[in-house]
Formats: C-alpha cells, sequence, structure tokens
C-alpha cells in the first residue's frame, strides 16, 4: 500500500465498467481506460463502486477487475475496491478475496434488504465484524439514494474510532450532515465526499478527498478543482466547480450511468455500454448530454 495511504487526500474516480454490446466484461478497455487515467493526476481508484454497476458482476468479473486495476495502476496510486454485500459473511470473505487480488483498502456498502431492521446497532456489529476480519483497512459506504439507510452521526462516531476503520464515503451531499460527520468522527478518520455536487463547498470545510462519478469523463477537471484551491486561487476553483455541475447532475441523477458511460465515450475513453436490465440512452438523450458537456466546457 502507499506509504501515506492512511490519509486519502485527492480525487478518486468509481470507475465505470465496459461492457460489450452483449454484456461481456471488456478487461481490454478498461486496462485503455486505466493507461489515460494515469496520466490525469488522480489520487486512485474504486474498482467496484455504484458506476461500476458492481450490483450485476458476478465474484470472478470482480476480482478480474481488481487484478487489471492493480496491475496497471500507476505505482502511486490507491486501489480501493467496493466488497459490500447484504451479508456480513460474504462482505468478509469478498474483502479478503479483494485483498488477495491487490486491493489496498475497501469500501462497505451499508447492508440495505432488511432496511426496517438496518438500525444503527445492526450497521455497528457488521461493520465491526468486517473490520475485525479484514486483513486490509476498510472504509464505509453511505449512499442513501439506492440503498434507503443513512448512517447517523452517532455510529459514524463510534464506528471511526475503530483501528481498521479508516474513513466512509458520504454520497448524501449534504452539508449539514457533512458537518455533523466531522464533528462526530474521531480525529485522522477520512471522511470522503460522494459526489462532485459537493466537492468545493466540501474542500471550504477542510474535506480533502473525495470518490465521484464526474472524475470518470473529467479528472483533469475535478482535480484542478482542488489544485487552484489549494493553491489560495479560490475565485478560479469555485468558478469551475460552478461550470461543472451541470454536468455532475446529467451524469449521476439525470441519466445514469448510460449518461455516464456516454460522457466518458464523448471525451476520448472507453464507454462502452451497460449491462442489462439497465437502459442505454435513447432518443434526444445523447445530443443532450453532449450539450450539456459543451456548455461545461468539457467537449470543443
Amino acid at each position: 500500500m502507499p506509504e501515506d495511504s492512511m490519509t486519502i487526500t485527492g480525487v478518486i474516480p468509481p470507475m465505470i465498467t465496459p461492457f460489450t454490446q452483449d454484456g461481456g466484461l471488456d478487461l481490454k478497455a478498461h486496462v485503455a481506460n486505466i493507461s489515460r487515467w494515469n496520466k490525469t493526476g488522480l489520487r486512485g481508484y474504486l474498482v467496484l463502486g455504484s458506476n461500476s454497476e458492481a450490483v450485476y458482476l458476478n465474484e470472478r468479473e470482480k476480482l478480474s477487475l481488481i487484478e487489471q486495476t492493480r496491475e496497471n495502476a500507476s505505482s502511486n496510486h490507491l486501489i480501493l475496491a467496493g466488497t459490500g454485500m447484504e451479508s456480513t459473511r460474504e462482505t468478509i470473505h469478498l474483502t479478503k478475496e479483494a485483498a488477495k487480488a491487490g486491493a489496498h483498502a475497501a469500501l462497505i456498502i451499508t447492508p440495505a434488504f432488511y432496511q426496517a431492521q438496518m438500525k444503527d446497532e445492526a450497521q455497528a456489529r457488521h461493520f465491526q465484524a468486517i473490520a475485525d476480519a479484514s486483513p486490509i483497512p476498510t472504509l464505509m459506504y453511505n449512499v442513501t439514494k439506492y440503498t434507503g439507510i443513512n448512517l447517523s452521526p452517532r455510529v459514524v462516531e463510534v464506528l471511526s474510532q475503530h483501528p481498521n476503520i479508516i474513513g466512509m464515503k458520504d454520497s448524501s451531499g449534504s452539508i449539514p450532515q457533512l458537518i455533523q460527520y466531522q464533528k462526530a468522527a474521531a480525529k485522522g478518520f477520512n471522511l470522503l465526499v460522494g459526489t462532485a455536487s459537493a466537492w468545493y463547498p466540501a474542500l471550504t470545510l477542510g474535506v480533502t478527498g473525495a470518490i465521484m462519478a464526474l472524475a470518470n469523463c473529467a479528472p483533469e477537471e475535478c482535480v484542478r478543482v482542488q489544485q487552484w484551491f489549494n493553491e489560495g486561487r479560490t475565485t478560479e476553483a469555485e468558478a469551475l466547480y460552478r461550470r461543472l455541475f451541470p454536468a455532475n447532475q446529467a451524469v449521476t441523477a439525470t441519466y445514469g450511468i448510460a449518461g455516464l458511460k456516454y460522457a466518458c465515450t464523448l471525451r476520448g475513453y472507453e464507454g462502452g455500454f451497460v449491462r442489462s436490465p439497465l437502459p442505454e440512452l435513447n432518443g434526444p438523450q445523447p445530443a443532450e448530454v453532449k450539450d450539456i458537456l459543451k456548455e461545461a466546457g468539457l467537449l470543443r
């Protein structure tokens, strides 16, 4: 693991997973994307995030993606793997396999199928058991829009004290909640913003790391927001953030993963197809995404 990886600073994309038209995993395209991303100033990569269509992948595909990412990433890149499953037992199993495949740390999504029973106590037991058994550091993943679960500041306070739980990705986009998490978390805990829509405000609050979908198709620009902010060029950083904001909305909420992949294709990456049952863009949608990228200065 890179020496400074316990402190996660910088931009990490939840990597898209390219598929062929018939739904096959396209590892050649995946490697081609890594080759380009390696030159963009990214801090590392998240394999098997929500934007990776991880829920549609079998275990062998997941481990192949981790292996190929580790083999082709630059030596200074941090490799995170999304290993969360619905059961604690299966999450521990996949986390151990991900470590063997080369992941430096694991990002664990909140279990949510039995939502009514997944209160703070159940979540705390789940994450603590995984952290106890994991050979690599773990981070929590709070993504309420998909799970219907929102980790409370109280449970974050408890879990942040575990020596093998080093951080959390919060994709809620809520700045008030981010502040609550900061107050609750133990010193040195990596609180990562999970969407580009909150990137600049988060920087002003002292957050130094992000895992965000937009970094797939606009990595240099996402990195530049932080670079300019750190250099004291805050007016320019905020202006760039505001310019990117509609593009982020397009590739997350409005058009989803198909929109994100198309945006990647437009910018020279290997977007590939989505895996069924996700729908591809249709009708006027490709033209709409293209216009949004042009408006954001991401296309000529």
